[in-house]
């Protein structure tokens, strides 16, 4: 089958690209392993229950920001129902703190819990340059640079506001709480990593400014409930691109081995041979490099891929609970001092389904989903997982988050799932985490091979969750695009 544009996968990152260049008539096809569109930013259906398969929060609707784009350019429109506050964090010395909105309660709150020390300098700095890093998003489509048109469009749209944000890509989130004598207060420190690492998937001394206060202040941002589960985010985007005459959204479909042909690309599934003019690659960078049989492009990868000891997998729990009273805010981090045992993890991430939405759970049931960070996936081999659920539910039940004998279903995963069930290599999840030496216009381009194909996801434009691979997905629809039309 011959298409202008094939994508591999269907994580939020390919659809966005693909319902883009849909839009501007190109034929495309997004090729999906499973069953269900998505990736790492959908829901799936076990036993009459929609659970989320990773991410459970949505921010980036707000105006400049890259989903409101996407939905503006499209005229896509998502059920979404605004979370006020969205998230409560639970410290290790037992306060509760609520991250709400607006800017100068949020400040009041840290105040309160963490002192009155530098709050508030410390968080209008960091407001300040996620305001500017999310402007500059859609501002600059063509960073990171490749080559001397990205560099050119970049001079045309580059601003002294721009200029300003340079700094940041220096400095590290440490420094930052150096500057401002915060260093000291251990218990703000330690809730900053835990923070950074549920955002940027990495720790203050190596995520940069430029992405760390912008990973902060995502709470400061619109977050959002979608009913039915994340899968009804990603539902819509799937309908448009599928309205378009010849394009559509394949299941079913591994892409086992992907060769440039002449002036087209060939991609080989389990099932069938695809030949595309482009090929866009919505998977992460290793398992891209494993597709392809040019040894040049997967040298060109190889400087960008990182190995299992700098990446996250995760250990998923999903919880059925019946009988539970209905929480007030659905998102809470429970910090868990001296670590979980067999992986050591120090937070535990959890998400409820909202009251009512009964098309995810029962009346009088609510569906929950728990996370926590497994380092070095590969290597972390957890066979007593009744042990670490009996950790997790302990901890959760300490806080009165919920109690056990409210458990009705539970279920749960290691790295090793994940592998299983999304492919991802090492079973890492999250994306990409952010290192102090890799500067922003390091990160991998969107182009692959300079002639056709190209890179979206979670590993090219890392962090943020949705709303940075939808960025990336933009980025890579934009620069096919303007290298060959």
């Amino acid at each position: 089958m011959r298409y202008d544009v094939v994508l591999v996968g269907s994580g939020f990152g390919a659809l966005t690209a693909a319902a883009l260049l849909a839009r501007r008539g190109l034929n495309v096809c997004v090729l999906e392993q499973a069953k269900y569109p998505g990736g790492c930013a959908t829901s799936y259906k076990r036993k009459g229950y929609w659970y989320e398969t990773g991410a459970t929060t949505l921010v980036g609707l707000d105006e400049g920001m890259p989903l409101r784009y996407l939905l503006d350019e499209t005229g896509i429109q998502v059920p979404v129902q605004e979370l006020t506050p969205s998230m409560q964090v639970h410290l290790p010395n037992g306060i509760c703190l609520t991250r709400y909105k607006n800017l100068d309660t949020w400040i009041a709150e840290a105040e309160r819990v963490f002192g009155a020390h530098n709050q508030r300098p410390f968080w209008e700095y960091c407001y300040s340059i996620s305001q500017g890093v999310w402007r500059t998003s859609l501002q600059q489509r063509s960073f990171p640079f490749s080559n001397l048109k990205d560099l050119m469009r970049a001079a045309l749209r580059v601003s002294p506001a721009q200029l300003k944000l340079l700094p940041g890509a220096f400095r590290t989130m440490q420094d930052v709480l150096q500057r401002y004598g915060l260093l000291e207060n251990k218990l703000f420190v330690d809730f900053v990593n835990e923070q950074l690492l549920i955002t940027a998937q990495n720790r203050l001394h190596e995520v940069n400014a430029l992405f760390g206060a912008t990973a902060l202040c995502y709470t400061l941002y619109s977050n959002y409930y979608v009913p039915g589960g994340l899968i009804n985010l990603v539902k819509p985007v799937v309908t448009y691109i599928g309205a378009h005459p010849g394009c559509a959204v394949r299941y079913g479909q591994e892409v086992t081995q992907i060769q440039r042909e002449g002036e087209s690309y060939r991609v080989e599934t389990n099932k069938e041979t695809f030949h595309s003019r482009f090929v866009i690659s919505g998977i992460p960078l290793t398992n891209t490099q494993a597709l392809w049989q040019d040894i040049k492009i997967k040298e060109r990868l190889k400087p960008h891929i990182l190995p299992s000891e700098k990446l996250n997998g995760a250990f998923t729990m999903a919880l059925v609970l019946r009988g539970l009273k209905p929480p007030s805010v659905l998102h809470h981090q429970v910090h868990v001092p001296g670590g979980l045992p067999i992986i050591g993890s120090n937070s535990v991430f959890i998400s409820f389904s909202q009251p009512g939405d009964v098309n995810r759970a029962p009346a009088g049931e609510l569906v929950a989903s728990i996370s926590t960070h497994v380092p070095h996936p590969e290597r972390t081999l957890i066979t007593d997982k009744a042990a670490l659920e009996e950790a997790i539910v302990a901890v959760l039940e300490q806080w009165g988050i919920l109690c056990r004998e409210h458990i009705v279903q539970q279920q749960s995963a290691t790295p090793g799932a994940w592998r299983f069930w999304t492919g991802r290599a090492y079973g890492a999840v999250g994306g990409y985490p952010q290192y102090r030496h890799t500067k922003p216009w390091q990160m991998k381009d969107a182009r692959l091979d300079h002639k056709g194909a190209y890179l979206c996801g979670d590993t090219v434009y890392p962090g943020q969750g949705i709303v940075g691979v939808c960025l990336s997905g933009i980025i890579a629809a934009e620069k096919l695009w303007q290298d060959h039309f």
